[in-house]
């Protein structure tokens, strides 16, 4: 799957376009007539219907009833206009309020809200946000999903490196719900499985690889399929959770020794 990344345009432009900042805007000439918020609406709908390669600058001003040029004012490139459509669904995110409750509860939440973010933007979890779009949409949610993590007597940067480690298992989870759906096919995994087990019988060697006949019958067994989606989510989602307990534990210990 290729992968976008954001932040790749003007800086200055993208600041200027996510924070709606019309102060250095200079531009004459008639009133315009859509805004920035038609341009990312329609973008955004392209993409959810059709992915992200299918947004193109003169799609978008077809969808919109304009000329390419006239696209242009609003928005430079293609570059900016990723930053606005992804701060625009980090704005729309739904912000869980788990004030009081245990801190794993807190973080499920958080791992919850940008599961369902992908589910309904897919194209998101193909885009790298190693620079972030350092917009609203980005800010609050950053500012929302570290209040689960805060109070629990990690440093600053430990907390931003669990949300970080967090955040990548849950759109790398994403990604591969992703392939798995473009890889389409008439046969459902148990069919393709009964298919395929006849072939699987004859060349699998059970004495030459005994562990994985073993343990891949038995997972297959369990789970449908080879790999179960929604099982990899939840399972790898408790390690996370775990790995961030032990880290908790000891940031506890190192505060009872002092």
């Amino acid at each position: 799957m290729p992968t976008e990344r954001t932040s790749s345009g003007d800086p200055a432009r993208t600041l200027q376009l996510l924070w709606r900042d019309s102060s250095s805007d200079r531009r004459r000439g008639p009133r315009r007539g859509l805004s920035i918020d038609a341009v990312v609406e329609a973008a955004t709908a392209i993409a959810d219907a059709e992915g992200l390669d299918a947004v193109t600058m003169r799609r978008v001003a077809k969808e919109l009833g304009v000329v390419p040029m006239t696209l242009y004012t609003y928005v430079p490139s293609k570059a900016e206009l990723l930053d606005l459509m992804l701060d625009a669904a980090y704005a729309r995110m739904p912000r869980t309020g788990t004030a009081g409750q245990p801190w794993r509860q807190r973080v499920t939440a958080v791992a919850e809200e940008n599961k369902a973010l992908y589910e309904r933007h897919p194209w998101a979890a193909a885009v790298s946000t190693a620079r972030p779009p350092l917009g609203p949409g980005q800010m609050s949610k950053y500012e929302h999903e570290l209040s689960g993590l805060d109070g629990l007597g990690l440093s600053d940067v430990e907390m931003d490196d669990c949300l970080t480690h967090l955040l990548t298992f849950v759109q790398a989870c994403a990604r591969a719900d992703a392939r798995a759906t473009q890889h389409d096919s008439a046969l459902d995994d148990q069919q393709w499985w009964e298919l395929n087990a006849p072939l699987l019988a004859r060349v699998l060697d059970e004495n030459a690889y005994p562990t994985a006949v073993r343990v891949g019958a038995a997972a297959g067994a369990a789970h449908g399929s080879a790999y179960d989606p929604a099982h990899a989510y939840h399972f790898g989602l408790q390690r996370v959770l775990d790995s961030f307990a032990a880290l908790i534990g000891r940031s506890g210990d190192a505060k009872t020794s002092t």
